[in-house]
């Protein structure tokens, strides 16, 4: 992963609000990709020169399960709401939802940090779960075979057709 200075990203920051650089081209400037320039113009946009500065932290269960309700509530993407937040990362905004509705917003107020809680927190689920029915899961991991089958498939033939794309257009 790309370690960009604040300097740097504000640089790029400016080179499309005042320049008019694409933001491909302000990327550019510094190796930057055009989804870290998104990222870096929506802090921007949000939280002035100060969002550019924005490191990791740690957020509790209230503020999370508040964060994923106004992203439903308003129809935002993970990523304009962790820009909107000033939450570094869109992946933890991911995170946060999918705990949300797999084990219930009440599951965002547990404190799960450090791997013996996680560890503890696996087992007590399997020791929870029911069993299913022998039939449903033999029918589950069937389907579960075909879809993988069905993935191998349809990438072997994308594979072949830029195959055969890059032939006819390297004999022209």
């Amino acid at each position: 992963m790309w370690k960009y200075t604040n300097e740097q990203k504000l640089e790029v920051v400016l080179a499309v609000l005042e320049e008019g650089l694409s933001q491909k081209e302000a990327g550019k400037l510094i190796g930057a990709c055009k989804g870290d320039v998104q990222k870096w113009l929506n802090l921007y946009q949000n939280h002035g020169p100060e969002g550019l500065m924005l490191r990791n932290g740690t957020y509790d269960g209230q503020f999370k399960q508040h964060v994923i309700e106004y992203m439903h509530e308003n129809k935002l993407s993970l990523r304009e709401t962790a820009s909107k937040f000033g939450i570094p990362s869109y992946a933890s905004v991911r995170k946060w939802e999918r705990i949300y509705y797999e084990e219930g917003p009440e599951a965002l107020l547990r404190e799960n940090r450090g791997k013996a809680a996680m560890r503890d927190d696996r087992d007590e689920k399997k020791s929870c779960n029911p069993t299913l029915d022998k039939n449903v899961e033999e029918d589950l991991l069937a389907e579960n075979q075909r879809l993988r089958m069905e993935n191998a498939y349809l990438k072997k033939l994308n594979a072949l057709v830029r195959e055969r794309v890059q032939r006819e257009n390297g004999k022209k």
